[in-house]
């Protein structure tokens, strides 16, 4: 079932927009440039967005429990980070010595702890990346391998399975998350997409439903915990990136895209390719969860 179109276009302009969160103790809502190294800071209650400058790419982010540092997962590895002083904590970085990898997708999960995983960017190389998780003391340990690029993070409403997609294989998995150690049980295959729609970031509705962005494939597609295609959200480019529930109600999905590798001819076609789409769906989302140090 195809929806409606967006009630509104942020202007954005974003090479490769990405990581988008909402924060619901500021009211504010939070996305990354990747490639441009920038955070966006968009002030629901004046409306305004600042850009902040940052000292890596940022693949994905997360809030932090009472503070105003975010935890980020850097191209290099992860960090406790003040978006405003630009002062980074470093807490673990696995793989800053493998050449053609960096972090991508991240999620804080319901018990504080980051999940954030690696992908690579050399074609044909034969390095692989990992899914790892952070806990409260910043370890990281390696919950999936081999993975080439690591999307599609979120968690059911309960916390206790983990949605995770390595993109090529256009297959998001379902996780068991075994506790109190957040080990994963064994992958069960929950969604395939399309032939050109990749699965690119997630996020989980009160229903306990997932909201997956089809890159490539110019929709957000929503699941029911079952895997089933519930409904199909119509995207006005053809990069989606990222999701989220967001604004006072929480009631409001927030998609971010990109215009990376787009020919000048598409970019015609889609002169909001780069740009931040908001639908109202009729479905709200849960607060976002914050790291515990």
């Amino acid at each position: 079932m195809a929806n409606s179109a967006p009630i509104e276009i942020m202007p954005a302009g974003n090479t490769l927009g990405e990581g988008i969160l909402w924060d619901s103790r500021r009211q504010v809502l939070w996305w990354t440039d990747i490639q441009r190294r920038r955070l966006h800071r968009h002030d629901w209650k004046t409306r305004t967005t600042q850009i902040l400058d940052t000292p890596e790419r940022v693949g994905s982010f997360g809030l932090v429990a009472g503070s105003e540092q975010v935890i980020a997962a850097f191209e290099s590895g992860i960090a406790l980070y003040d978006p405003y002083s630009e002062h980074v904590s470093w807490l673990a970085r696995p793989e800053a010595e493998v050449a053609g990898v960096r972090f991508n997708d991240g999620r804080v999960d319901r018990r504080g702890r980051f999940w954030c995983g690696t992908m690579v960017e050399e074609p044909g190389s034969a390095v692989r990346g990992n899914l790892y998780c952070v806990d409260s003391t910043g370890q990281a340990r390696s919950r999936v391998q081999g993975v080439l690029i690591s999307n599609s993070l979120c968690m059911s409403p309960d916390g206790g399975h983990l949605y995770f997609a390595d993109s090529p294989t256009r297959t998001i998995n379902e996780y068991q998350v075994v506790e109190p150690e957040g080990a994963l049980g064994p992958p069960r295959v929950f969604a395939q997409t399309p032939d050109g729609s990749v699965p690119d970031g997630a996020t989980v509705d009160e229903d306990g439903c997932v909201w997956s962005a089809h890159w490539g494939g110019a929709r957000v597609v929503r699941y029911t915990p079952d895997g089933r295609v519930d409904r199909t959200l119509e995207v006005p480019a053809t990069q989606p990136s990222c999701v989220c529930f967001g604004g006072p109600q929480l009631d409001l999905l927030f998609v971010t895209s990109a215009r990376e590798n787009l020919a000048a001819a598409t970019l015609q076609l889609e002169p909001h390719a780069g740009d931040v789409f908001v639908y109202r769906t009729g479905v709200k989302g849960l607060p976002e969860p914050e790291y515990r140090t």
